[in-house]
């Protein structure tokens, strides 16, 4: 992943709504989220879910398709795995790091 790349997404998710946006679409799947359910389980106004969903799809961090009437949108795994590897591609001075197994014990807020 370029740099610039990085910054766009990194960008796109420094921001309180589209961050809870993109974990929602990760907790879903591919199978992604219709945006109406989306605004509805999330409180936010269509419009203002449009706006940051567009964020989110211009730094390729989310995709959409259209079903019938319904517009599905869905976290983009291949750029969200890309983003982890090139922040995590010098960890541990190059050397493999050991696994961590606490991680996913404590919840994270």
């Amino acid at each position: 992943m370029k740099i610039n790349i990085a910054i766009k997404a990194l960008t796109a998710l420094a921001h309180e709504t589209r961050l809870t946006i993109f974990r929602v679409l990760v907790q879903a799947g591919e199978s992604g989220v219709a945006a109406g359910q989306l605004a509805k389980e999330l409180n936010i106004p269509n419009a203002t879910l449009s706006f940051h969903l567009k964020e989110l799809t211009n730094a390729e961090l989310v995709t959409a398709r259209q079903e019938g009437r319904f517009i599905y949108y869905s976290a983009n795994f291949e750029t969200m795995n890309a983003l982890l590897g090139y922040l995590t591609e010098n960890c541990c001075a190059g050397v493999p790091c050991s696994p961590v197994d606490v991680c996913c014990d404590e919840k994270i807020s």
